[in-house]
C-alpha cells in the first residue's frame, strides 16, 4: 500500500508540475507546434536518466522513494498520451510537417535527454 500511495502522490505533483511548466513554455513561445509538451518530455527524459543512476545504481534507495520519483512524478510529468494526441490532431488539421517534425524531435531530444541524465548522473 505504501507504494501505491507514493505513485499516487508523486503522479499528482508530476501532473501540477507538467501544467505548470507546458503552461510558461507556451506563453514563452507562442507556436501552434506543441512545444510544451516536448519540453516536458525532454526534461522528463533527462530526469529519469539521472534518477536512474543516482536512485537505483549509487543509493540503492527504497522501493517507495523510487516509486515515488520516477513512476509517480515523471509518471505525470511526462506525456506519451498528449504527444500523441497532439501529434494524431496535426495529421487531421492536414500540418504533416508539424507532425513528423514533432515525433522526430520528441523521439531523438527524449532519448538524447535520457543519455545525458545517465551521464550527468554518474558525473555528480
Amino acid at each position: 500500500m505504501n507504494l501505491v500511495l507514493a505513485i499516487g502522490v508523486g503522479g499528482a505533483f508530476g501532473s501540477i508540475l507538467r501544467y505548470a511548466m507546458s503552461l510558461a513554455a507556451h506563453r514563452l513561445v507562442a507556436t501552434t507546434f506543441p512545444i510544451g509538451t516536448l519540453v516536458v518530455n525532454v526534461l522528463g527524459s533527462f530526469a529519469i536518466g539521472v534518477l536512474y543512476v543516482w536512485l537505483i545504481e549509487r543509493l540503492g534507495a527504497r522501493p517507495e522513494l523510487r516509486a515515488f520519483l520516477i513512476v509517480g512524478v515523471l509518471g505525470g510529468f511526462t506525456t506519451f498520451s498528449s504527444f500523441s494526441l497532439e501529434t494524431v490532431t496535426l495529421l487531421m488539421q492536414g500540418g504533416y510537417a508539424r507532425a513528423v517534425l514533432n515525433v522526430a524531435a520528441s523521439v531523438l531530444l527524449c532519448l538524447l535527454g535520457t543519455v545525458l541524465g545517465i551521464a550527468m548522473g554518474r558525473q555528480l
